[in-house]
């Protein structure tokens, strides 16, 4: 399971393997960065870049990405929204299933608690994948806590994820609360 923090100058990349028991372990964490006075093409090129080669040298089952959110500063959240879409599309051109989840849903996922802050979020991914330090800087422990949320909420890595059998009790009411939903979106 590949996540990915979206961002123009920090772009979290986190993969994890996940057991149908929800043990996980830490297979790559890294930060792909480019500096803010870089012309915009040459930093989506290297997030590209970047994200291809984590694709190509682990070979993850999906990609779970980050939701891009309002946020007050238009220059960050376009940026954000820019290296999301870069993600999505070399998820797509890998062939890879790609879910959005928005930061609330990885935070409880990872903490229990949807407004949880980095630091806890940080300390519970640490605790999770049982390394002595939280991943720096919290681009590297988002994208890992993205990873582990899409792979507790059942995603395309468990061995089932086309049926119900075998999920926790908790997967099996996100499963159905996602389908109920996207029923009523139809």
């Amino acid at each position: 399971m590949l996540g990915i923090d979206p961002g123009l100058t920090r772009c979290g990349v986190g993969i994890v393997d996940v057991l149908p028991d929800r043990r996980v372990s830490l297979v790559h964490v890294g930060v792909i960065r480019t500096a803010a006075d870089d012309e915009l093409p040459a930093r989506l090129l290297a997030v590209s870049e970047g994200i291809a080669a984590a694709i190509a040298e682990f070979h993850p089952d999906a990609v779970a990405v980050e939701r891009v959110f309002a946020q007050q500063n238009l220059r960050t959240v376009m940026g954000t929204a820019q290296a999301s879409g870069i993600a999505v599309a070399k998820a797509a051109e890998a062939g890879l299933p790609v879910a959005l989840h928005t930061p609330s849903e990885v935070k409880a996922a990872i903490t229990g608690y949807g407004a949880a802050d980095k630091a806890q979020v940080g300390a519970m991914v640490a605790r999770v994948l049982g390394l002595a330090e939280i991943p720096r800087p919290a681009d590297a422990a988002d994208a890992l806590a993205l990873a582990i949320c899409h792979g507790w909420r059942g995603g395309a890595t468990a061995p089932d994820a086309g049926s119900t059998g075998g999920l926790t009790p908790a997967q099996r009411a996100w499963r159905a609360a996602e389908k109920s939903s996207a029923k009523r979106r139809l």
